[in-house]
């Protein structure tokens, strides 16, 4: 079965990320294959890599960052949900004139086109938070 994920909480104020995280593992040990995982709302703060939490807490963005590089999964922030809250790659650097970016290695920023696709070449989307 091909699954998409759709993840709409931050990383460290509600259990929908790792609760996530865990569910593509339990699918990808199960056999089937997790084709995108969409950051939306909040959720895009899964994305940056900036954040640094306390040693004996998860890193959510390194664990995304490292389950997408091992299974070959599409990890997408929603571009407006994104641009509200200050996460930016190299392409929207440019384009709003910023002087840095701040995606985790891995991610990469995109429009709802991106959750509409996943929902139609998937047989489940499965959403986590709000």
């Amino acid at each position: 079965m091909k699954i998409s994920v759709q993840v709409s909480e931050g990383p460290y104020n509600h259990e929908a990320s790792v609760t996530a995280i865990n569910y593509v593992k339990a699918a990808i040990e199960a056999g089937h294959e997790v084709f995108r995982v969409f950051f939306y709302h909040d959720g895009v703060n899964n994305g940056t890599k900036f954040a640094t939490p306390p040693q004996d807490d998860i890193n959510i963005q390194k664990t995304w960052s490292e389950l997408a590089a091992a299974h070959n999964i599409d990890l997408v922030v929603c571009v407006a949900a994104a641009q509200r809250r200050g996460i930016v790659d190299e392409g929207e650097m440019e384009r709003n004139g910023k002087d840095g970016m701040n995606i985790m290695d891995g991610f990469r920023i995109s429009g709802l086109g991106q959750l509409i696709e996943a929902g139609i070449e998937s047989d489940r989307l499965v959403v986590f938070g709000d």
